[in-house]
């Protein structure tokens, strides 16, 4: 009888089915993800950051991976003083009492400057261009939500400010969807000192700050920040035979200050560790060489990416596997860029070994894949998401609720031994390259041009 949503039937292959059995009962993801999210941060250019690329090293070296070693390169090392955070000019109701202010917890975005203003507060909504350009900024702190509605394309934290700032804002609040008194973070921009303050705010601050705008209520801000001259590093060594070819597969270990960093991305490292560990038990079955990196940085830039683009030949990567997101929840979700090739691959290694994936074939620039897409490198990012599809949004990502206890270990090593079985098959796959006229083409059916533009990351050689 056949089964249709049973796995396809495929040759036994015994040494494939010993690295996966390993790997079934193999701790080493889930110990280090323990001691990643055990550092007291990894922001950026900090010592907790320094610390986290020498255990990926570690880990790494243990895994099989061979000369794997640590890369420095200069960044902009923001760090993050006090915020105050107020609203003046609030009329309670009662008709025998003056205006007054009230206080509520905020976070300065990185990149963000100093700054000690006070202007109007207005609601932009979800921030979408539409409801900016509907309103007057000029002057105005501009209070958005860190979502958008499920039939609009997902506007982006940098875009929303972009606009915001272009608009004539002279602040801008990112107000957290998710409750849980919890005001979010993510850079204004990459590697430099945005031009107007950004701050997060939580969602149960944000049901007030709406009222407050309604009113008329104005908001007072102080920001103390400051970015300097720093470095961060990239880890990275090699698997497989030593060809002119390479399939890179990297994820970031960076992560916010103000959280353990576990979904966003300790989980997205600690999978490639995974995979990195079964690949090494079938080298013999790559083949082209593989290169796994451990990036820094992506939370505030890419920065890590663009220097590992940088230092490779990119005409001799032949494809980029970025585990960003993967093994935070239960169902792999493959984002193919605009690489049909690499949807398909996706779906048919899945599906051989009955497994449930997501398919999103849009491509976006947000995450450390895009130093490399740009160059019309093909890029497959293996997210996840829960099995009922889940929130619209990072959920517990860039807020202190993004901690150990929101990870199963069973996903880590799931979402391994499939990285794993999708890098093995891709290896021997030639997969065409992507050429900027379709992805500038894909971009612009998205509406995606102008918030890459706002964001300054839409290509100059494109325009």
């Amino acid at each position: 009888m056949d089964d249709t949503n049973g796995p396809t039937t495929r040759e036994r292959d015994p040494i494939l089915e010993r690295a996966l059995g390993r790997a079934w009962a193999d701790d080493r993801p889930w110990e280090l993800l323990s001691r990643l999210t055990a550092l007291s941060n990894r922001m950026g250019g900090s010592p907790g950051e320094r610390r986290a690329a020498e255990l990926v090293r570690d880990d790494l070296e243990e895994a099989g991976v061979a000369d794997v070693r640590i890369d420095e390169f200069p960044m902009q090392r923001w760090q993050r003083g006090t915020t105050e955070f107020a609203v003046t000019d609030v009329d309670d109701g009662a008709t025998d009492a003056p205006a007054g202010e009230r206080s509520f917890e905020a976070i300065a975005l990185p990149y963000c400057p100093p700054g000690d203003l006070e202007g109007p507060l207005v609601d932009v909504g979800y921030g979408t261009p539409k409801e900016i350009d509907d309103v007057d900024l000029q002057g105005a702190i501009a209070v958005a939500s860190t979502t958008t509605p499920s039939d609009r394309r997902f506007v982006h934290r940098m875009e929303k400010f972009g606009h915001a700032a272009a608009a004539g804002a002279e602040a801008f609040v990112f107000a957290n969807h998710v409750p849980g008194q919890l005001p979010p973070t993510g850079a204004l921009k990459f590697d430099a000192e945005a031009a107007i303050p950004g701050v997060g705010v939580s969602a149960e601050t944000h049901d007030w700050l709406v009222e407050y705008a309604e009113r008329g209520a104005r908001v007072r801000l102080r920001v103390d920040a400051s970015t300097t001259d720093g470095t961060s590093r990239n880890v990275h060594g090699t698997l497989g035979p030593e060809t002119d070819e390479e399939l890179l597969v990297l994820a970031h270990y960076d992560a916010h200050d103000i959280a353990e960093g576990a979904l966003d991305n300790g989980c997205g490292i600690a999978t490639v560790a995974g995979a990195a560990s079964i690949l090494a038990d079938l080298e013999d079955d790559l083949d082209c060489r593989v290169r796994i990196a451990g990036v820094g940085c992506e939370e505030i830039g890419l920065l890590g990416a663009e220097a590992l683009a940088d230092d490779l030949d990119l005409e001799s990567v032949q494809a980029v596997v970025n585990v960003d997101g993967a093994g935070r929840f239960r169902n792999l979700k493959a984002l193919s860029h605009a690489s049909e090739p690499l949807a398909d691959l996706a779906e048919n290694v899945a599906e051989s070994f009955g497994q449930p994936v997501v398919h999103d074939r849009d491509p976006h620039p947000f995450s450390d894949h895009w130093p490399f897409l740009r160059a019309g490198v093909p890029s497959l990012q293996l997210h996840s998401e829960p099995a009922d599809g889940g929130d619209r949004g990072r959920g517990w990502g860039h807020t202190a609720a993004d901690t150990r206890d929101k990870v199963e270990p069973r996903n880590l090593r799931e979402h391994a031994m499939l990285t794993a079985l999708l890098v093995r098959e891709l290896t021997g796959t030639e997969v065409p390259r992507v050429s900027a006229d379709e992805l500038r083409e894909r971009f612009e059916d998205q509406n995606y041009v102008p918030g890459m533009r706002a964001a300054e990351v839409w290509p100059p050689a494109w325009e």
